[in-house]
């Protein structure tokens, strides 16, 4: 169904070269963010008051643009297995479902390809938890460890890419990065039933696919008639929503809408801590915050803004600021011990309309009346 490997190949081939550094440069640099990255811990543990040993033994992987293509083509690789069993299943059992598949497989590699070179130069790092261990990716324990296999990914030609157009301090922007994610790594390894929890919710998400290509076909004639205006019975809202949200079916919307509240409180938790602990340790971190906010909203061209909106990635940099004002609000109402309830368990993660409104939650969890 997707031939893995050609999409390696596409995004390795169509990626961006990175800034111009020197081999003692990019060596400095590599090292000065593993050195960040293990001071991020201790800023990290004392601020958010969460830890756990085995973040130690999470190993921090400085990669390049085609590092990065290559673990979350393994990641997703991993957590489309049932999925892509599924449909394969459903293709074998129609006339000349095999040759459509070899044909179909190398098409969806070549546009996986496309798509994950566009990105690879816009992450910066990122705690990945699902692909399998192996030599180049290896993990902190296995699969079914508190860590769930994950290891931070620090993308360095990304990063010095960032604070020269930004032109910041480079020193203090890489620490910066360094608490963000390592606020993520914190999350997973402290937080055991975390990783289960998302791969559940994604599971179900992609159990409601419908693998009828004749299905999917109509629910794409339907979107593109809502983005035109073309529907008149369109739901309210419908302007709002990215291309990739109007092919879902009513019970993936649902699930998206959970799965959105829990990555708004990661990321925006992220944020906070990056915030709370920056000025302590990061001097030129006001100017950092406000420099990186400029760009994150007004993105990199017309294409960039364009290929956004179909993703739905303007709903990722909407949960980077509803996700922060909900962890500064219940933390200003309840203190950091109160705001750490929130991953005793799935049940008291926030709901979407919690992360609108803070103080539902607090009073859901902690039993105290809006204020």
């Amino acid at each position: 169904m997707v031939d893995w490997n050609l999409a390696v190949a596409t995004a390795t081939r169509l990626v961006r070269p990175g800034p111009e550094v020197s081999r003692d440069e990019a060596r400095a640099v590599v090292a000065e963010l593993r050195r960040h990255a293990k001071a991020s811990e201790g800023h990290v543990r004392g601020f958010t008051r969460l830890g756990t040993d085995d973040a130690h033994d999470t190993p921090v992987l400085v990669v390049d643009r085609p590092g990065w293509v290559r673990a979350n083509v393994a990641g997703f690789r991993e957590i489309l297995k049932p999925l892509l069993d599924k449909m394969q299943e459903r293709r074998g059992s129609t006339p000349g479902g095999t040759v459509l598949g070899a044909v179909g497989g190398k098409v969806t590699g070549v546009e996986l390809g496309m798509l994950l070179s566009f990105l690879s130069s816009r992450v910066l790092g990122q705690y990945e938890t699902f692909a399998p261990a192996s030599r180049d990716l290896p993990a902190g324990g296995p699969p079914d460890s508190p860590t769930g296999g994950g290891r931070l990914l620090l993308v360095a030609p990304n990063i010095v890419h960032v604070e020269r157009e930004l032109d910041v301090e480079p020193h203090d922007f890489r620490l910066w990065v360094c608490l963000h994610e390592e606020t993520h790594r914190t999350q997973f390894t402290a937080v055991p039933w975390l990783r289960d929890h998302l791969e559940g919710e994604i599971q179900s998400f992609l159990a409601e696919t419908d693998v009828d290509p004749m299905t999917v076909l109509e629910r794409i004639r339907e979107a593109a008639q809502s983005l035109v205006g073309g529907r008149p019975e369109a739901e309210e809202g419908d302007g709002g929503r990215s291309f990739v949200e109007l092919v879902q079916t009513p019970a993936q919307r649902e699930i998206l809408g959970r799965l959105t509240a829990v990555m708004s409180l990661l990321e925006g938790h992220a944020d906070f801590v990056m915030d709370g602990v920056g000025p302590d340790v990061v001097p030129t971190v006001s100017e950092i915050r406000e420099k990186f906010q400029q760009r994150r909203a007004r993105g990199a061209s017309r294409l960039d803004i364009a290929l956004r909106k179909l993703l739905g990635l303007d709903a990722k940099l909407r949960q980077y600021r509803d996700g922060e004002r909900f962890v500064r609000a219940v933390v200003d109402e309840v203190g950091m011990d109160g705001f750490n309830r929130v991953w005793t368990s799935p049940n008291t993660l926030p709901t979407k309309a919690e992360i609108a409104k803070p103080a539902d939650w607090v009073a859901r969890v902690h039993g105290r009346p809006e204020s």
